[in-house]
């Protein structure tokens, strides 16, 4: 006798079923793809059986969801559409990986945040115009790392005063009183890595091959 699945515990039949449905619904698709790509090209059951080598009557049974599709058939026929395997069997379509962030308008400075989770390392793009602003240096948690993208930072961080230009990049603790912003000359942009709990950015100037640096 088979034993039911313990309560909380997913069964796991229901989920071949449901895999079952989910490709059995995927092929269905098929086969009216076949038949638009076909028509949509201007040709006919017999000149893609020439072609392929595949018999009329299959190629139609195919179309019409008589027979079931297999590799041996796709192969060929997308060969002679000249299109993926995927746009016969209808895979689904990669996700946009374009970060959309709305922009956060702070003190007159503008954030772009570009990571999306909550907690851990935090990354900003900045924008500052161009103003003139008594440094107030400020400590808390975390390290930081700024690279400049355009125009040029001035960093205060503990007894130092710098100015950093675009392709330029600074790391610090942030436990150490720190003010960065505008030079007063133009409005700079850069990007920001923040990580809360003190992690140290890790970044390769060039990479290594077997040891032996580029």
């Amino acid at each position: 006798m088979r034993r039911a699945a313990p309560a909380g515990v997913s069964d796991g039949a229901g989920h071949r079923a449901a895999g079952d449905a989910a490709t059995d619904e995927v092929l269905a698709e098929v086969g009216p793809r076949l038949r638009r790509i076909r028509k949509e090209r201007g040709a006919t059951l017999a000149g893609l059986s020439e072609v392929t080598g595949i018999s009329v009557s299959t190629l139609s049974r195919l179309e019409s969801g008589l027979r079931k599709p297999s590799l041996e058939l796709l192969l060929p026929i997308a060969r002679a559409h000249q299109v993926p395997l995927d746009e016969l069997v209808g895979a689904p379509p990669v996700g946009d990986p374009r970060v959309r962030a709305e922009p956060i308008v702070r003190g007159g400075r503008t954030y772009w945040p570009l990571t999306r989770q909550p907690g851990g390392l935090q990354a900003y793009k900045m924008a500052e115009p161009r103003r003139t602003l008594e440094p107030d240096p400020r400590t808390h948690e975390g390290y930081e790392w700024l690279y400049v993208l355009s125009g040029r930072l001035r960093l205060v961080l503990g007894e130092h005063d710098v100015v950093l230009g675009a392709g330029e990049a600074a790391e610090f603790d942030t436990r150490v009183p720190h003010w960065f912003g505008s030079t007063g000359e133009g409005p700079v942009e850069f990007l920001s890595l923040f990580g809360p709990q003190g992690e140290r950015m890790h970044v390769r100037a060039r990479p290594k091959v077997r040891g032996k640096e580029l």
